[in-house]
């Protein structure tokens, strides 16, 4: 039986190719991105065949909350703000992201609903890596694909931190 192909949530965006071609952009910025911080250039370039990259222009929804998903963004260029809905249903944001930036990595894991959206303020570069990709990779090239595997657990387990020591403290500020 087969399964019908998803829609590509970034058809209305320019498609760019892999991210080969942006690998010395994103050496430029790798000081923002906790994902390849102890990565080699080899492995950045081995990487780069496995995102897909696109253009979006400002004002465009790259990640919408509450929809499925199962791919992470690496902002290359541009910038996004990151909002969640508040209980009354009004947008609130949560947090702008720059060039280094990764977005969508839990869903990316778990294939659960996006927890935010993402819309971009201004025209933005930014990479795609599904999971098929991410299993590619760890079948494909398993040195890297694991140095990816944790460098992502890495960087959920820190926000995971963060996200509990907020709690701590608003718990003990009432």
């Amino acid at each position: 039986m087969n399964t019908p192909a998803r829609p590509d949530p970034f058809a209305a965006f320019v498609f760019l190719g892999d991210a080969t071609g942006f690998v010395d952009r994103i050496l430029e910025i790798i000081e923002h991105v906790l994902l390849f911080e102890d990565c080699e250039r080899a492995e950045i370039d081995s990487l780069a065949g496995y995102f897909r990259c696109y253009h979006a222009p400002a004002g465009a929804e790259i990640i919408r909350e509450g929809e499925s998903g199962d791919f992470m963004l690496l902002l290359i260029e541009g910038s996004v703000e990151v909002t969640k809905l508040d209980p009354r249903g009004l947008p609130q944001r949560m947090a702008i992201a720059g060039p280094g930036k990764t977005l969508g990595e839990m869903s990316l894991i778990d294939g659960e609903p996006r927890f935010a959206s993402c819309v971009t303020l201004e025209p933005t570069l930014f990479a795609v890596l599904d999971r098929a990709a991410l299993i590619r990779v760890v079948s494909e090239e398993p040195k890297v694909g694991v140095k990816l595997l944790m460098e992502l657990l890495l960087l959920l387990n820190q926000r995971l931190r963060a996200v509990s020591g907020e709690l701590m403290s608003l718990r003990f500020k009432d």
